[in-house]
């Protein structure tokens, strides 16, 4: 074959060039494409794994604070049951001392008790000695 016989089949076909090499680009491109796709997915199915994992840690810890508030409510409930028995008898106790002879006197109530403490800051403000002694060592009682 010779120059002019290949200058005549360029001229005849110089079409075929552009459309060779745009197949060629095609099939390349698709190629890529299709790793892009491939890639774009095994990402999604990470990412998907990844908020799954977050929302089963999600419910897991709501299921465990549940689970401690319920524990925790019983125990307080367990302790408070356990205490009242003790503060009944203390009560009981304090009442059946209050009747007797001595417990009378010492037992008063919240009126009897401010009105000792009026009579105790009469007699210590009668006594110039002791108001001096106790000056500034203890606040006075803003009752």
């Amino acid at each position: 074959m010779t120059w002019a016989a290949a200058g005549g089949l360029l001229r005849r076909f110089w079409w075929a060039i552009p459309l060779a090499a745009m197949v060629a680009a095609v099939l390349l491109t698709r190629e890529r494409l299709a790793d892009v796709r491939q890639t774009l997915a095994n990402e999604r199915q990470v990412w998907t794994e990844a908020v799954r994992k977050a929302e089963q840690a999600k419910l897991d810890a709501e299921r465990r604070y549940a689970v401690q508030t319920a524990q925790a409510a019983t125990a307080f409930a367990d302790r408070l049951s356990a205490r009242e028995p003790i503060i009944v008898r203390s009560t009981n106790t304090v009442r059946e001392y209050a009747q007797t002879d001595a417990g009378r006197a010492v037992c008063l109530g919240a009126d009897r008790v401010r009105g000792i403490d009026d009579l105790d800051a009469a007699l210590l403000a009668a006594d110039p000695a002791a108001a001096r002694a106790g000056e500034g060592a203890m606040p006075a009682d803003p009752r």
